[in-house]
């Protein structure tokens, strides 16, 4: 455990860091871009729904269940998955779970046998490589191609005996790349023929700008499982609410999904929390107000170009991940939090020379950082004229 801490260390540290500032400067002179955490409301339809399944005090609401969850609950999960994915879903293709952490738990513990390797692309979500190490597997990184798109010749030469899966995140965590179809087709054929499982972790699905479409994965490649949870679209990171979709094509299905049940049971998720079940029954298809997200990415583009910083920019979920102006992504953040900004080094995502800032905060927290970053800008460009000077 202290040494996950220790790898699992930067977002953490920049969280005390912003409460060292704020304590010093005060709340409203810190500007924070450390952490993924939903600022926007959830949609009026969930307090709606919320408040109605409180109000039912029929017998038997708060029992045990299905350990897959509430037939009544996996049935519209499977109607809007299925309209999604573009195929066909039925209530056993689903499982709900404890937030999409608890699905990936959940289906490796299901697939891995010691010493297996799971491939994920650089950069990644951090927590994905303790993940696989709960269930004595090992993770592979493989670096994603020019814009961080999706390399399958790279995912082909990362292939060993070993490979049992791979976990490719659309829209990204940290870059907001969402992945074509071109790509997602080439990955497809990479792993035809093997007996390898494809994950797609999709929390950030309907967090997508300019109209941008997430392609479905289970229509390319049928040995697939889409995780996901209501936390970034329907704001509701707190409530650890989340579902597994098993491609209706899967060879295995039958065998597979039974543990996935067995899974959730040993794991001690057990299973969703039923309110949290009765309330998504009512609002699939919901989302919070994405246009909010897309205006505070153009904004905060903008500032970052007027500042010349260098970037993709974002297709989906409310990340940047701009290049860091100096070598070392670590000194950069630092220099950062000298104008009291928080960002995260890209280090800390396995792919060091950049960092991440998210965008889930109010406008006028990116606006007032908007000094900050020239000023930490500027004086990298300086420091390098006068290194060329001398």
């Amino acid at each position: 455990m202290r040494s996950y801490a220790e790898r699992a260390s930067w977002i953490r540290k920049m969280f005390e860091e912003g409460a060292r500032l704020k304590e010093k400067y005060g709340a409203d002179q810190v500007f924070d871009f450390s952490l993924g955490n939903p600022d926007l409301a959830p949609p009026d339809a969930f307090q709606q729904a919320l408040e109605q399944a409180a109000a039912d005090s029929s017998p038997g609401l708060h029992g045990y269940m299905a350990n897959n969850g509430y037939l009544s609950t996996r049935k519209a999960v499977a109607a809007q998955v299925g309209r999604e994915q573009e195929c066909e879903l039925a209530a056993d293709d689903i499982v709900m779970t404890c937030g999409a952490a608890g699905g990936l738990n959940v289906v490796l513990k299901a697939i891995l046998n010691p010493n297996d390797e799971v491939i994920v692309i650089s950069p990644f979500f951090v927590e994905y490589g303790f993940y696989v190490e709960n269930h004595g597997g090992r993770l592979v990184t493989v670096k994603s191609g020019p814009d961080f798109r999706l390399d399958p010749a790279a995912v082909e030469a990362a292939i060993t005996a070993r490979t049992r899966a791979v976990i490719i995140n659309s829209p990204n965590n940290p870059t907001g790349r969402v992945y074509g179809e071109e790509e997602l087709a080439g990955l497809a054929g990479v792993l035809a023929g093997k007996d390898i499982l494809l994950i797609a972790d999709e929390p950030y699905r309907k967090i997508v700008f300019d109209g941008v479409r997430v392609p479905s994965v289970m229509k390319f490649f049928p040995e697939s499982v889409v995780i996901t949870s209501y936390s970034k679209d329907l704001s509701l990171a707190g409530e650890r609410s989340g579902h597994i979709a098993v491609s209706a094509r899967m060879t295995d299905k039958k065998n597979f999904t039974a543990a996935l049940v067995m899974a959730n049971r040993i794991l001690g998720f057990v299973n969703a929390p039923a309110l949290m079940q009765r309330v998504i029954e009512k609002i699939q298809g919901q989302s919070v107000d994405v246009s909010a997200y897309q205006r505070r990415r153009d904004l905060f583009c903008q500032i970052l170009a007027d500042a010349d910083y260098r970037f993709t920019m974002p297709e989906g979920a409310f990340y940047l991940f701009p290049e860091s102006p100096m070598p070392d992504d670590a000194a950069f953040v630092a220099r950062l939090a000298e104008e009291r900004i928080l960002a995260v080094p890209g280090r800390g995502f396995g792919c060091p020379g950049y960092f991440r800032l998210a965008f889930c905060v109010p406008d006028q927290v990116i606006e007032a950082a908007a000094a900050g970053f020239k000023a930490a800008r500027r004086q990298k460009a300086e420091t390098r004229r006068q290194n060329s000077v001398s």
